[in-house]
């Protein structure tokens, strides 16, 4: 009887530690839902949210190291350009929005405030006091990555929008800029592990945004950096625990971050058989993923999950739209997503409008 015993606990442990199984042939197919759309009176309801808050200083959470009394001051005097949206990375965000939107929008309602606000806050005088605060010696590490990563997505945002405000804006932004690509170059190559959390620091994220930044702008030796670092530290990754997803507090997917940026490094004939070994049953028509639910929207952790919702919408959505016979049925999933976030974003409480709009007009963007 030993012998058996010994088997039949073995079998235990292994249903217990094993990878969460790809979901079932004949799985039940996820419910139908309906591609969410921009339209003007959409965009001119979403470009209320930044309006609202590239200007408003308070409340504000610096996120700054002291090193002394010298670097105390108001928001607006250590952040003449990005001093609103309650944080830095969320104001750079917020610009992004507005560009964005004033790009596939041009008769924008309220595109005159909309100009005058970048006007005023995107001034050469105002970028260079950014580089200073960046420059000071406690700020090496300052928004790193995500704030980086947005400030570069802002930056392609501009120089792909034909519009003389945009040349203007985005010529005062390229000190700036280039001190972010820098800080890429020289803080990759030190990283030696990823960081796989569902906010801030996840590096998948970080990477994407920066290779998205990397191919507008033919910066070749970022490009190439970043392609070595996601081949170093993803390439051989397997069965991700999509299953343990999400934390209380994530507004990004780890498993499905990843999934991003290797959709844009590998070839198909490497991203196939990389995709099929780490999130086993993707492929498949009945593939379901649950949407993060919210229980409180004025908490500015809880509603991260909003954030998730977009998120994960706008990998499903690229992911669908590069390889539609493979993935094609994930635009489904996207939209439901989506759809459950987005009622929410117009009117909700500062703590997520401060910042969820951006992540919307993201997620709402890369649908094909």
């Amino acid at each position: 009887m030993r012998p058996l015993l010994l088997l039949v606990l073995s079998l235990l442990l292994y249903a217990c530690s094993a990878p969460a199984a790809a979901p079932e042939e004949d799985s039940p197919t996820p419910m139908s839902s309906p591609a969410p759309t921009l339209t003007l009176a959409d965009a001119n309801k979403l470009a209320e949210l930044p309006l609202a808050c590239i200007q408003h200083e308070y409340p504000n959470k610096l996120g700054q190291t002291i090193g002394g009394p010298n670097d105390l001051g108001e928001p607006s005097a250590l952040h003449p350009a990005f001093y609103g949206c309650f944080d830095w990375h969320s104001a750079v965000h917020g610009h992004w929005s507005l560009v964005a939107l004033l790009r596939d929008f041009p008769d924008l309602a309220r595109a005159a405030d909309a100009r005058r606000m970048l006007t005023e806050n995107l001034s050469a005088a105002n970028i260079a006091a950014e580089v200073a605060y960046f420059n000071g010696p406690q700020n090496k590490s300052y928004e790193r990555t995500y704030g980086w990563a947005w400030l570069l997505k802002l930056d392609e945002e501009l120089a792909a929008w034909d519009d003389p405000l945009a040349r203007e804006l985005h010529a005062n932004l390229q000190p700036l800029t280039q001190l972010i690509v820098d800080r890429y170059l020289a803080f990759l190559p030190k990283l030696n592990y990823a960081i796989r959390t569902g906010e801030h620091p996840n590096t998948a994220f970080g990477l994407t945004f920066a290779r998205d930044y990397a191919v507008a702008a033919n910066q070749q030796e970022l490009l190439a950096l970043i392609d070595e670092t996601a081949r170093r530290f993803y390439l051989k990754d397997q069965n991700c625990p999509i299953s343990w997803e999400p934390g209380g507090y994530d507004f990004l997917s780890p498993c499905l971050e990843e999934v991003n940026i290797m959709r844009r490094v590998l070839p198909a004939e490497e991203f196939h058989p990389w995709l099929a070994g780490f999130l086993p049953g993707l492929d498949q028509a009945s593939y379901t993923l649950a949407v993060g639910e919210v229980s409180d929207r004025t908490d500015g952790k809880l509603v991260h999950l909003d954030g998730l919702n977009f998120s994960r919408g706008w990998v499903l959505y690229g992911l669908a739209s590069q390889y539609p016979d493979q993935y094609g049925h994930l635009k489904n999933l996207a939209n439901l997503h989506v759809n459950y976030s987005l009622p929410n974003l117009v009117g909700d409480d500062y703590e997520g409008g401060h910042w969820l709009g951006s992540f919307g007009i993201y997620a709402l963007k890369e649908v094909k």
